[in-house]
């Protein structure tokens, strides 16, 4: 087999090796000084002037908040807070920090803490959470350091960003790394504290900046706080921790040369007094320059440049012509194109790989053709399966209740019923979506109203729920099924004294949700018929619509948590019927459905 690589070392020693060594060490003593004299120039200037623009930035973040004192209506909620500021408009005041939160792209999270209600809510994006009691919210380190200091600020390193109040309008995907600015607003006249606002803002703007400073990827930038903490650096894992004491000592030193590294530092002033900000250079890069600059020897100039045609010339059309088109190949296979043909009649590396890489593409067009897309398939033919779960024959029934009850009477209930079923609506475009359980409760009360009405009866239930499981994360509709199939299979069969109960609870971090009745039951045959078809790896088409939705719940639960999850039937000393959802505690699977 020829080599391709022995002709090539060969090529490179005769015309490209010898000569550029020859040339580098003729003119490298020369330009060295110059050269780097002149990059710690530029890279001093380009310092300072980072570290201005990074100064006026933090200046106009920390000056945000002085903008309230400017609106009437929220300081004087500030001041005398949202019970007692009778003439305040709920929805301008809303609008206002909604506008607040809206003046700055970086902007990612706002908390406004209100000291005279001792109460706080957040904005995340463009929207305000609903408001919290928190009496000990000062007592954290962070606020209390600034409350109890002369200081109207205080910067928290960078982390990620967080759900403040368990307000729930922070996605769990969001794992932006934001800096923290917290603001104390006091009394203008009295200098009373009046609460304090937090403003989380994404890195962007800091890496911008600081990284104007880097020209080569080996090169690196920080920004040190007065407190030895990195506040940001190009190497994301830096960011947040503490100052490494090698190059502390070197910067207390004011060393600007390691050996190895170049390191320049530059000193800010306010608002961001103390910090640092620090350039390294490798000093192999700097050098790096010098050797661009070496070829100022003509005759060896000459040389070179002679013998680089010649060798461009023959790589160009003998050895990397092969290469590129190998690579050509590889860049169309990623981008989609499966069917790309190869030439295995070479007699060198390049013919051994490409019959290599052609019998690989051959393996894996016939595992795509098998088994992975056959697989996606069959999982979208699941989920469209699953998507519908609103039955239109209660829609059209409780659309008749409420004509019903225009007819009857001009009475405010016809807009509680249109409310219902506007929540049931909007809830049920959230198909294949994730919520909490209190959202699925909410849900299904909106249904119930809606059931009441159009049965023209008191229908008996109970939903006995901890905060805890209230707070859970579920898939959406995965609950409102079973109180369907109560309707289904009591109400609609004439079974009026029927009770609905839905309980639950948490052991060993699994939930269990359980949905009986006390009504109709089934027999032991017909018990284990319907198990048979839920638990059966069958299609819908295998068993009657009647089971359905347990179906639905069993496969969803299954593609969602693993072999963990799932429901079990049972009856109830045949006097009723109860489902149990069964959900071990598992954040990945929310997360993957969200992203």
């Amino acid at each position: 087999m020829k080599s391709i690589q022995s002709r090539l070392v060969i090529i490179l020693l005769i015309f490209i090796i010898f000569p550029y060594f020859l040339s580098v060490f003729l003119i490298y003593g020369y330009t060295k000084n110059s050269v780097e004299q002149h990059e710690l120039e530029n890279s001093e200037a380009q310092l300072e002037k980072s570290s201005e623009e990074l100064q006026q930035y933090a200046d106009d973040i920390i000056n945000l908040p002085y903008i309230l004192y400017r609106n009437p209506d929220l300081f004087r909620i500030f001041k005398n807070g949202f019970e007692d500021s009778i003439y305040i408009d709920p929805m301008a005041t809303e609008k206002s920090f909604e506008t607040f939160y809206l003046m700055r792209n970086e902007i990612r999270q706002v908390r406004f803490f209100i000291d005279k209600d001792q109460e706080s809510f957040t904005v995340y994006n463009a929207t305000v959470s609903a408001r919290k009691t928190q009496p000990d919210l000062l007592e954290d380190n962070a606020l209390n350091q600034l409350y109890t200091s002369s200081k109207t600020f205080l910067i928290e390193p960078p982390g990620k960003i967080e759900n403040y109040n368990d307000a729930a309008i922070v996605p769990e995907s969001d794992n932006t790394m934001v800096m923290t600015f917290h603001h104390k607003i006091l009394d203008v006249l009295t200098n009373e504290f009046l609460g304090m606002i937090t403003m989380d803002i994404d890195l962007d703007a800091f890496a911008r900046i600081s990284n104007n400073l880097v020209q080569d990827k080996e090169e690196s930038v920080l920004l040190i706080d007065s407190n030895d903490t990195i506040m940001y650096a190009k190497d994301a894992s830096l960011i947040g921790t503490s100052l490494q004491p090698g190059l502390k000592q070197k910067l207390n030193d004011l060393q600007t040369s390691t050996g190895e590294d170049i390191i320049l530092t530059k000193k800010l002033s306010a608002p961001l007094h103390d910090w640092t900000l620090v350039k390294i250079t490798p000093t192999h890069i700097l050098f790096n320059e010098v050797r661009k600059t070496a070829y100022i020897n003509i005759i060896v100039g000459l040389i070179v440049g002679l013998m680089g045609l010649i060798m461009v010339g023959i790589i160009s059309h003998k050895i990397t012509r092969p290469i590129k088109e190998l690579s050509q190949k590889v860049t169309s296979i990623e981008g989609g194109n499966m069917q790309v043909p190869f030439n295995d009649n070479r007699q060198d590396e390049i013919g051994h790989l490409e019959k290599h890489m052609k019998d690989m593409m051959d393996r894996i067009n016939l595992h795509i053709e098998r088994e992975y897309k056959m697989d996606i398939e069959n999982r979208k033919n699941q989920f469209r399966a699953l998507k519908s779960q609103v039955n239109p024959h209660f829609l059209f029934n409780a659309l008749q209740s409420i004509g019903a009850v225009a007819l009857r009477s001009n009475s405010p209930r016809i807009y509680d019923l249109l409310t219902s079923l506007s929540k049931m609506m909007r809830y049920s475009i959230k198909a294949n979506q994730w919520v909490t359980v209190r959202e699925e409760v909410n849900y299904i009360k909106a249904y119930l109203s809606l059931q009441m009405e159009r049965f023209r009866n008191n229908i008996n239930y109970s939903i006995e729920l901890s905060e805890d499981i209230l707070n859970w994360q579920i898939p959406s509709m995965i609950v409102q099924p079973l109180v369907e199939n109560f309707f289904k299979h009591s109400y609609e069969e004439g079974f009026y004294q029927a009770q609905l109960r839905i309980h639950g609870e948490i052991l060993e971090k699994t939930l269990h949700l359980t949905v009986e009745n006390e009504g109709p039951s089934l027999s032991p045959q017909e018990l284990r018929a319907l198990r048979d078809n839920i638990f059966s790896p069958g299609t819908d088409d295998d068993f009657s619509n009647d089971h359905i939705g347990l179906k639905n719940i069993q496969d969803r639960l299954v593609l969602n948590y693993g072999p963990k999850a799932g429901l079990t039937v049972d009856s109830i000393q045949g006097q009723g019927f109860a489902v149990t959802i069964v959900i071990p505690h598992s954040s990945s699977a929310g997360e993957q459905n969200k992203d």
